[in-house]
């Protein structure tokens, strides 16, 4: 059996009874995040590095001074809006 294997069932074997469901969960992540294509993609992707053009930056601006004011409109305004 190999050495790293053996250390993770150590310290698994040390956790306190209240943390083995929060590791499984995390182990169980980490298993399967290999195992499917668009999170990979997702999480390889390039940065994006192209330049802001002048409408974009316009636009985060007044994006920015909405939320700053308070001119936004919550999660359940916007169902209603939508018929959801």
């Amino acid at each position: 059996m190999n050495v790293e294997r053996e250390e993770l069932r150590r310290l698994v074997d040390e956790l306190p009874e209240n943390e083995l469901k929060a590791a499984r969960r995390y182990l169980e992540f980490i298993r399967d995040v290999g195992k499917d294509p668009v999170r990979w993609a997702l999480e390889n992707a390039p940065l994006d590095d192209e330049p802001l053009t002048d409408e974009e930056r316009e636009r985060t601006a007044r994006a920015d001074e909405d939320f700053r004011t308070g001119r936004t409109t919550s999660m359940d305004e916007l169902k209603r809006e939508l018929g959801l």
